[in-house]
């Protein structure tokens, strides 16, 4: 078994220590362990008794591991200037698995110029063909079953999934009388259908597919289907509840770069060592890898100093160019009549329990997941301003750039960005359609269904930070979005509102929602939407960028090989390298960097020395 006790690791060596058991994390130690030469040493900070927990395994529970420290690191933003003084919550999964194993379980691809744009930025070999490579390596796409069809009419192909992948992907059985209601309209507005949304065109309106095995009906997440099929490997090492506390460096090599030789980490309040052989990979996640870097000497000298860290690479990038995913959701009660199996109905005890044993026979309302999903350009809304707005974001690129106010690197995702507007090239709006009600600000009423539908801003303008306050590992980074501090995402989320707000007036969505519940009626103006928007607005957490891979002159903090700039053998796996928000949830894209890192490491001369030696010997 990989699980082991301190002792076991503590002052020992291993070819490669990766720091973090979450999504990438397991993808890459289960590739790199294939070749039974290579020893890897797996550190995580969730306790191992998360495996097998129902509240991870049985889908349809949206939220219940939220905030609880078992298996959510809850972090929370300071408070919000530019949105009411809130803070916000920014949970991630704390366990084998990360947060595959709290997430709401979306699979979405990006569209392919969102990927091909991180390889414009300064990236060789990061496009939409080598992500679709290793994104179909990662799972098996299943056709939705004939009990599915006959509800609803599927037209789902698979004909871009991949068929022999660990993770197991599939359209989940679903509310189909919420489906039979919005996908229409979505057509009645102006979409296209789209039947296979993962071959890089996302534009339209279709069924998203979840991480759930069908033939179980549980959670396909990084530890069930990467490290439990692994288990028996003596290759593989597995400690779990430790807190990293730093990589510990030698002195320059003769390329005048740092060579990381440890990682100390504490365990049960003592602080051990484990040494490196090869590289140490850190994927720890958005939030804390740039955290472990500025307590490992590598960030900016002035954070350094103000925490008591000894400068060991000077790279201004680390925990800089922070995008996040902003979701405002829009309640509406359903016109009784048809038979709604909402989520709301989880809500009742009895009901759970139910539904509880009903999935232990592959049945009920747990197997459910969130399903009708809508991307598009702002030409289908009709923004009238929209082209205003675009000049602005110009003419405040071009005076910054004038003023030398705009960090570097920013210019060029910036022209990117804009382009793509102009262009209408990439479907900037997503309303995710959640079958019962989901707010922050009020609860159902009993014996009543709903509907919620999720507006998202996929790529904003705001740039935020996440920096460690401290040289405690246990104390949180202090993380800043700096939410609706560029004014265009504010403007985003307030058109993308109206936008569902007008839905009343269209068929089948006129027939079949009842009333709006939240903004409601008394909430009329732009200036009154607005202020909905920054007391509603939720995290989706998607974060990216505060470890980007750009160029080193460009704020990056990796290259495109993932090593940190100004180290020999430590590179970072995990959604911080993404320099440029895409239109996606991002689990799929976290499983897709775990898969290249071990293909980067094995290509490497030590590797492949190391491979050679053990088929000689």
């Amino acid at each position: 078994m990989p699980f082991v006790k301190v002792d076991d690791v503590s002052r020992k060596s291993f070819d490669y220590i990766i720091m973090g058991g979450g999504t990438a994390g397991l993808t890459a130690a289960a590739r790199l362990t294939e070749d039974p030469s290579v020893t890897v040493l797996v550190l995580e900070a969730g306790p191992v008794e998360n495996l097998g927990d129902s509240k991870i395994d049985l889908p349809a529970q949206f939220g219940h591991t939220l905030g609880n420290p078992q298996y959510d690191w809850a972090f929370k933003t300071v408070k919000q200037k530019h949105a009411n003084d809130n803070q916000f919550l920014w949970g991630r999964g704390k366990g084998l698995g990360g947060s595959s194993a709290i997430n709401f379980l979306g699979w979405v691809k990006p569209p392919a110029a969102d990927i091909d744009a991180i390889e414009k930025l300064g990236n060789p070999g990061w496009n939409w063909a080598d992500y679709q490579k290793y994104s179909q390596r990662s799972e098996t796409a299943h056709l939705p079953a004939q009990e599915q069809k006959a509800l609803y009419p599927h037209t789902y192909t698979a004909e871009f999934g991949g068929t022999s992948g660990p993770v197991q992907v599939s359209i989940p059985p679903h509310v189909h009388t919420i489906d039979k209601i919005f996908q229409p309209t979505m057509l009645n507005v102006g979409l296209k259908r789209i039947d296979d949304p993962y071959g890089g065109d996302i534009t339209g309106t279709w069924m998203t597919s979840s991480t759930i095995d069908p033939k179980t009906w549980i959670r396909s997440y990084a530890a069930s289907a990467y490290l439990l099929p692994n288990l028996n490997r003596p290759n593989l090492k597995v400690l779990t509840s430790v807190l990293i506390s730093r990589v510990e460096f030698d002195e320059i090599n003769a390329d005048r770069k740092r060579v990381a030789t440890g990682v100390d980490f504490v365990h049960s309040g003592v602080t051990h060592s484990a040494f490196i052989n090869k590289e140490v990979i850190l994927s720890t996640g958005a939030i804390k890898s740039p955290q472990i870097l500025e307590l490992s000497g590598i960030g900016q000298p002035e954070i350094l100093s103000k925490i008591g860290v000894d400068l060991v690479v000077d790279l201004p990038g680390v925990g800089e160019n922070v995008q996040e995913h902003t979701i405002v959701g829009i309640p509406h009660e359903l016109t009784p009549g048809p038979n709604h199996e909402t989520l709301d109905l989880l809500r009742d005890p009895g009901y759970f329990s139910k539904a509880t044993e009903l999935h232990a026979a592959g049945k009920g309302l747990l197997r459910f997941g969130v399903t009708s999903a809508a991307y598009f350009p702002f030409s289908i809304i009709n923004w009238k301003e929209f082209p205003v707005l675009i000049d602005n974001l110009e003419a405040e690129l071009a005076t910054q750039q004038k003023s030398g106010m705009l960090p570097p690197g920013l210019e060029e995702q910036f022209r990117i960005q804009i382009s793509a507007l102009r262009d209408n090239a990439i479907p900037d709006c997503e309303i995710l359609c959640f079958p019962g009600l989901n707010s922050r600000k009020v609860l159902p009423e009993a014996n009543k269904s709903y509907v919620t539908p999720m507006v998202l801003l996929n790529h904003p303008f705001s740039r935020g930070t996440i920096h460690a306050e401290s040289s405690d590992p246990a104390a949180p980074p202090v993380i800043d979005p700096h939410y609706f501090e560029n004014k265009f995402d504010l403007e985003v989320l307030l058109q993308q509102i109206k936008f569902v707000c007008s839905l009343k007036d269209v068929e089948p969505w006129k027939s079949g929602v009842l009333r709006e519940v939240t903004p409601g009626p008394n909430c009329m103006s732009d200036d009154d939407l607005r202020d909905f928007i920054k007391n509603n607005v939720s995290s989706s957490w998607h974060t990216i960028g505060s470890c980007s891979m750009l160029p080193r002159n460009k704020r990056g903090v990796v290259d495109p090989e993932l090593k940190v700039y100004g180290t020999s053998n430590l590179r970072i796996a995990d959604l911080s390298v993404v320099p440029l928000h895409i239109a996606a949830h991002t689990q799929a894209t976290a499983y897709v960097i775990g898969e290249k890192v071990a293909d980067i490491i094995k290509a490497t001369p030590s590797y492949s020395m190391n491979s050679m030696c053990s088929a000689e010997s």
